[in-house]
């Protein structure tokens, strides 16, 4: 494989951002989600969801604005280190490469699912792993080639979801809704939180291709805004829709007693029987959904590890451009193994809530990050404002804060887990930027 370190090429246009932001997203609408019944049924989830609706609407305005004033390739690192210093940079950067390659496993997991509904005779992780190897591919080939068929897919998963919700909608009644809907009281709300988190957990993704975008300034604003009122929408009508037909327990036990991964299917069963052609039909389209997200969180995932090794808090060769393909192909390899690895454990809900993490903490010192520019950097240029300045980023920050200690709280395990990945990562860059410092230093001869 040749390399070259060029820049990344301006090719992404404001539709094909819209595509990539819903994209990232939606796969949190054909999966996840519906283990946050489990804990909280229809009413903690419900609750939750409303929270994680109001802390993406003010975090991606807020986001919006350090995208459009830091248009680079590493996103929330790239704020971070320009406000908070190296050390915090690489903690924001670190926790959004954990969220863009531990989410991938977790979506390859439902592909396989929903694909074993059709193959029973494919193994799920065969299924899944090829998935990786192929989008892998697809995105080393370019970015444009990548982001117009991401484009093309989500377009489908959104018509597809629009139609699940049209069919189900009237078979809706309003005792399934109401059913058994705060089993476990205020603490099933707090475990549901991740879950909710799921339904938009990757939009921040589209900051990640600021670089590449034509006039970036003016499409990132664009690209948040309308994707996160398509997916608001979306979340709304697949939450009531799914759960409506025949209680929250419908689309999230199998008929063993285990969980599933393929809830939209389960709901869809129940409304008008498996034997049904628009059943098929609809699953069969529903993958697109998944694969959108897959693929999009891949080439997110690709350009942070790539910013990582250009700026030298990683591995060099993380850093370098195909000379072909314009396109970070070591970075994307290096996820592609780890996620594979991730993807062999086979405990999707802890990958979830591990890629939950990552995002959180993202978002933590994302809008610290805004909010230290706007006082340590006035005359920055902000081609786009976050509106109620200081009111969103603030709701944005508390919601983020709470969000994360609840999950830390019902997850201590996991939260060990995490802060032991992001402590070993920071020991690893700490004894790696000295080692390079050591060799220039030598190198000049002083």
């Amino acid at each position: 494989m040749a390399a070259s370190p060029q820049q990344l090429k301006r090719t992404l246009t404001p539709l094909l951002l819209w595509g990539l932001g819903v994209g990232y997203v939606i796969s949190g609408m054909y999966f996840g989600w519906n283990l946050g019944l489990r804990e909280g049924g229809t009413l903690g989830l419900g609750i939750a969801t409303l929270g994680a609706i109001v802390l993406y609407l003010t975090f991606t305005f807020s986001y919006a604005e350090l995208a459009s004033a830091i248009p680079k390739a590493g996103g929330a690192f790239d704020y971070a280190r320009e406000a908070l210093g190296s050390d915090w940079g690489f903690v924001t950067g670190m926790a959004q490469i954990i969220e863009f390659i531990f989410a991938p496993p977790a979506i390859a997991f439902a592909i396989g699912a929903y694909f074993n509904l059709f193959f029973p005779q494919i193994p799920v992780v065969a299924i899944a792993m090829f998935s990786y190897l192929l989008f892998t591919g697809l995105n080393i080939y370019g970015v444009k080639a990548a982001a117009s068929f991401e484009l093309i897919i989500t377009i489908l998963a959104v018509g597809e979801l629009l139609l699940f919700s049209g069919v189900l909608l009237p078979h809706v009644k309003m005792e399934h809704l109401t059913h058994n809907a705060f089993p476990h009281g205020w603490q099933g709300f707090l475990a549901a939180t991740p879950f909710a988190i799921w339904f938009f957990l990757g939009i921040e993704g589209v900051a990640n291709v600021a670089e590449e975008a034509i006039n970036p300034q003016r499409t990132i604003l664009r690209g948040f805004g309308s994707a996160i009122i398509t997916l608001v929408i979306l979340c709304a009508l697949v939450f009531i829709a799914s759960v409506g037909v025949g209680g929250w327990e419908a689309v999230v036990f199998k008929p063993d007693g285990s969980t599933t991964d393929s809830p939209l299917p389960m709901a869809l069963g129940y409304a008008v029987g498996k034997g049904n052609l628009l059943y098929r039909l609809l699953i069969t389209i529903g993958l697109f959904g998944l694969l959108a997200s897959f693929h999009g969180l891949i080439l997110a995932a690709g350009r942070a590890s790539f910013e990582f090794g250009r700026v030298r808090y990683a591995p060099s060769f993380l850093g370098k451009i195909h000379a072909r393909f314009q396109t970070p192909a070591a970075a994307l390899l290096v996820n592609m193994v780890i996620g594979m690895l991730a993807l062999l454990t086979g405990k999707t809900d802890q990958i979830i809530v591990l890629s939950v993490f990552g995002a959180l903490t993202l978002y933590i010192f994302s809008m610290i990050a805004l909010l230290k520019l706007r006082k340590a950097r006035p005359d920055m240029e902000r081609p786009f404002k976050v509106p109620a300045y200081p009111v969103f980023p603030l709701i944005a920050l508390v919601l983020a804060i709470s969000s994360f200690g609840a999950i830390a709280v019902y997850n201590p395990l996991l939260t060990l887990w995490y802060v032991l990945i992001l402590g070993l990562g920071f020991v690893a860059f700490k004894i790696y930027k000295n080692k390079s410092l050591w060799m220039e230093v030598k190198s000049s001869g002083m």
